[in-house]
């Protein structure tokens, strides 16, 4: 497999940090652009543990999860097994051809996960191939302007320039996630153009704010936008 499975040695510090409680702004309103999804086939992309694929089933949707890390997608299927709710996950590498007896897919999900693929064209392809037309993919990423704030690491490093792209490994003791996995910065030009080259038209766009609890305890970072969700239309 291709792709590069950063979260199997911070699994459960992952799940740990992400429960099936979604309360978070960002993913909120990505639910909120899916509404409704009761009967319609989805696709969940690093879906990692499967909070978001969980909660859209328990919204009546049949749901297909994929994710390159083998640990999480260990903690999906027990949570698959614990609980049935009829989702599917599949241990892939998304930036690759999944499994061809997959449905053409009414929606295309992707939670945070895309500054978490090296390949991002590779992964768009992907997502735009699985999905019928007119069908919708919906996303969520740290906002690719956010430039950080006192102990939080942004969406570029510190001694670097907005437009140099590329992976990276925070370093703010804040974020304690992204020091331990890093993330790609693409500029908000390169996701628009990709999606664009794939047939994907931008239908809604929206910068929430982040949580209270989170702005008071970063206020200087709060000042700026901090998450991008997204919605597009395959045309």
């Amino acid at each position: 497999m291709p792709g590069v499975a950063r979260y199997d040695d911070i699994a459960d510090f992952y799940a740990e940090g992400w429960t099936d409680v979604i309360d978070d702004p960002a993913s909120v309103r990505l639910l909120d652009l899916l509404r409704p999804v009761a009967e319609l086939q989805v696709l969940d992309i690093a879906c990692g543990h499967g909070r978001i694929s969980r909660e859209l089933a328990r919204r009546g949707a049949t749901v297909v999860g994929a994710d390159i890390s083998e640990a999480l997608i260990a903690k999906a299927r027990a949570a698959e097994h614990d609980t049935p709710l009829g989702i599917r996950y599949l241990h892939a590498d998304v930036t690759q051809a999944l499994e061809t007896d997959l449905p053409a897919f009414d929606a295309v999900v992707c939670s945070f996960g895309l500054s978490d693929i090296d390949d991002l064209e590779g992964a768009i392809a992907t997502a735009a191939g699985a999905l019928r037309p007119g069908g919708v993919f919906a996303c969520s990423i740290l906002h690719p302007c956010f430039p950080g704030g006192r102990g939080v690491s942004g969406s570029w490093p510190g001694d670097a320039r907005y437009h140099a792209e590329g992976w990276w490994r925070a370093d703010g003791e804040l974020s304690s996630l992204r020091r331990q996995v890093g993330a790609n910065h693409r500029t908000l030009s390169t996701y628009v153009n990709t999606f664009r080259r794939h047939g994907l038209w931008l239908d809604e766009l929206y910068e929430p704010e982040p949580a209270p609890a989170w702005a008071a305890d970063r206020p200087d970072a709060a000042k700026f936008p901090v998450f991008l969700v997204m919605k597009w239309v395959k045309h």
